[in-house]
């Protein structure tokens, strides 16, 4: 069954014009300057503090770093933090 949906993924993706990062359970991360992190599809906060913020993934997790951060959206799926943003990456699990 999972062979069958890691080939149905693909061909949904690209005839029905679906968006990746939802079929996929992919995170959408969306930075706006240094400021302001804005991300969707995430599993969970695993730490946070005044310089770090990091989530889990269905990949592993999702670490920005930098400084005087604040939480100021946080829903199940959806996070927004504010601050100096210095770097984001991606640590496999």
């Amino acid at each position: 069954m999972k062979k069958l949906h890691q080939r149905i993924r693909p061909w949904l993706i690209k005839y029905l014009a679906l968006p990746s990062d939802v079929l996929l359970g992919l995170p959408r991360i969306t930075i706006i300057g240094q400021i302001h992190v804005y991300i969707e599809n995430h599993q969970g906060l695993a730490t946070y503090s005044d310089n770090e913020l990091k989530l889990k993934t269905n990949k592993g997790y999702i670490q920005i770093t930098g400084s005087s951060f604040v939480l100021k959206m946080m829903l199940p799926e959806e996070i927004l933090l504010e601050g100096k943003i210095k770097e984001v990456k991606f640590v496999p699990e």
